[in-house]
């Protein structure tokens, strides 16, 4: 039995949906989120959209430029944020041009990063993926808190499900060998059971490892798709539409369903991997981060209701 199990076994008795909305809430508080640099220098109120200590991912777009990516970090640390950019290996250019952006950053100050492997098609330079940045050792120059890298509970038009465990496999045994602090953020998906199988499939791959799952934010269907499409995610949004009431989402998604279940599902899998939610915000920014105030708002309510507090 692991430690969670034995902790779980000795914690008095919970009432089962007292425990799902305590962790549903949690999950929601310490939502990470993505942004776009143009998002990121536009929103004036961004302050009021997200608590101090969000961590906001912020991609590195194929027409961007990295001056783009690093100005946004710079604004998310002056106010109060933790920047995630992502370092998309076929972007790269050549091992002296990685070098002065891992330098730039770590000036910024940015402590992690998202490490990806990008859709530019051919690569730009001699990274065709993550492991080919791992295995240069630049690296090792740097001192960077943490590493992200990506998962895919649904797969990857690229690469079969074995290359992808292998490649999991890989990354952290590099971060072991180095010291170095690795977590895993998904890609979103549609259905809870598509995540939680691939969770239930890594077995004891990741040990100690933390994942945290992409959900899409709030968004008109039709533009879901779209993203779904661009994604590879063709398994998952055809069981969407298939789902009773998909006229009703035809008009809108919202996660609410997804976060329910994956939360019933850590409250009874206390030693899961999952350890927490990222937002992709495909309907706007301010649309996601609002979906998170009310949502932890209304569970807040509930619980002071619960206890008899003024709400």
């Amino acid at each position: 039995m692991t430690f969670a199990k034995q902790l779980h076994a000795l914690t008095p008795p919970m009432d089962r949906d007292e425990a799902v909305h305590r962790h549903l809430l949690t999950l929601l508080q310490s939502a990470s989120i993505e942004a776009s640099p143009r998002q990121i220098s536009t929103t004036e109120d961004l302050p009021q959209l997200l608590p101090p200590g969000t961590a906001v991912y912020v991609p590195f777009l194929p027409k961007g430029q990295f001056s783009d990516t690093l100005a946004a970090c710079v604004r998310l640390r002056e106010l109060g944020m933790e920047p995630v950019p992502h370092l998309p290996a076929r972007m790269v250019e050549s091992r002296r041009q990685l070098e002065d952006w891992l330098a730039q950053l770590q000036e910024s100050p940015v402590d992690r990063f998202l490490l990806i492997a990008g859709d530019r098609d051919p690569a730009a330079g001699p990274f065709p993926d993550t492991l080919a940045i791992l295995e240069s050792g630049v690296l090792s120059s740097f001192r960077f808190k943490g590493i992200g890298v990506a998962g895919h509970p649904e797969g990857h038009p690229r690469a079969d499900r074995a290359t992808l465990i292998r490649a999991l496999d890989i990354k952290q045994e590099y971060a072991r060998s180095t010291g170095t602090r690795l977590w895993v953020v998904t890609q979103f998906a549609f259905q809870p059971e598509i995540i939680t199988d691939w969770l239930q499939s890594l077995g004891t791959l990741l040990e100690q490892v933390p994942v945290y799952i992409g959900l899409a934010g709030p968004t008109r269907l039709k533009t879901l798709m779209a993203y779904a499409a661009q994604c590879g995610l063709g398994a998952s949004s055809k069981l969407l539409l298939k789902r009773p009431g998909s006229a009703r989402l035809l008009r809108a998604w919202t996660p609410d369903d997804m976060i329910r279940s994956l939360t019933e599902y850590c409250v009874d899998n206390p030693d899961t991997l999952l350890k927490g939610i990222h937002l992709f915000p495909f309907g706007g920014l301010r649309q996601s981060a609002q979906w998170i105030q009310e949502h932890s708002r209304s569970l807040e309510d509930q619980r002071r209701q619960a206890n008899g507090l003024p709400v």
